[in-house]
């Protein structure tokens, strides 16, 4: 089945929350990349955090939003790209990562990620200049990450679960996600039941594996039986990648590496990161990256 967001407000206009059900999404990452368990939960854990808060923060097709984790952990750093309309990408450094389960039995993303580090998230929203915040790693499990994020740089109260449940051979049975932001108006008693109440809740992942949908784990994150859902829309794993997109990059190189590709490898072949999608170029076509760039010499 399609992945798949929604947007919802409690009853009482205090809370806007966001849940999706990203299982699809992550299995395409995981196969595109060979991500081992813990990677894959790391990895799973940026894409799903990273399209929920694209969807609370862009507006127009053409938005766009990064997330960056550099951590101290073995996998290195994480980038995921989200954007208006539905679509993630992302990769990890370090994809061929697995460690021993965490003291309750699960994956170790906080040993994976690491405990010291920056979590950016930068917004390139209409003409301007994109605009960056940054904050300092505070777990590792990123759901607590994203919330933290949230509180200090966009100074909205929130709370974020992240969770990707890996199966023995590698492969990803269910991950998803919510996201939870206070509204103005919110008063402390609503968001001291709110934060008791997500202090109760099982895993994401648990959720999904009991069959409940984005909308029951958004009515279980807050409490009311009676949101509202503002939009139900789709998710997926999509890169803008492309040969010609490559082509313009490969065109800008110094004559003399052109040179090179063409004399002693007869070609050349470039690997997108987000995506793992690989584009071959002839002898001729560097040729005529090379006829245009010593043109503009």
């Amino acid at each position: 089945m399609a992945d798949t967001m929604i947007t919802a407000v409690t009853a009482d206009g205090f809370f806007r929350v966001f849940a999706v059900d990203a299982t699809a999404t992550v299995r395409e990452a995981q196969r595109r990349h060979d991500t081992y368990p813990a990677a894959t939960a790391a990895l799973g854990r940026t894409l799903v955090g990273t399209s929920l808060l694209a969807a609370a923060g862009l507006k127009n097709e053409n938005d766009l939003l990064t997330v960056r984790i550099q951590g101290d952990g073995p996998v290195g750093a994480l980038v995921a790209d989200g954007t208006a309309n539905g679509t993630v990408r992302g990769y990890v450094q370090h994809p061929h990562v697995n460690l021993p389960l965490n003291q309750v039995g699960k994956i170790d993303v906080a040993r994976a990620v690491g405990h010291q580090g920056i979590l950016a998230v930068t917004k390139y929203v209409g003409v301007g200049k994109p605009f960056t915040g940054q904050v300092p790693l505070v777990s590792g499990e990123l759901g607590e990450d994203f919330t933290y994020y949230l509180a200090k740089s966009e100074q909205i109260p929130a709370a974020v679960g992240l969770s990707v449940f890996v199966n023995a051979d590698n492969t990803v049975q269910v991950a998803g996600g919510f996201m939870i932001q206070a509204l103005p108006g919110a008063t402390e008693s609503a968001l001291t039941a709110l934060e008791t109440n997500v202090k109760t809740l099982p895993l994401v992942s648990e959720m999904l594996r009991q069959g409940l949908t984005p909308r029951q784990i958004a009515t279980r994150a807050t409490g009311d039986d009676a949101l509202e859902v503002l939009s139900e829309t789709p998710l997926r794993f999509a890169c803008t990648c492309s040969k010609e997109h490559f082509a313009d990059i490969m065109a800008t190189l110094a004559p003399s590496d052109l040179r090179e590709m063409i004399e002693k490898d007869h070609g050349a072949t470039v690997t997108c990161k987000f995506c793992g999608s690989t584009y071959a170029y002839t002898e001729a076509e560097l040729s005529e990256f090379l006829r245009k760039a010593e043109a503009h010499d």
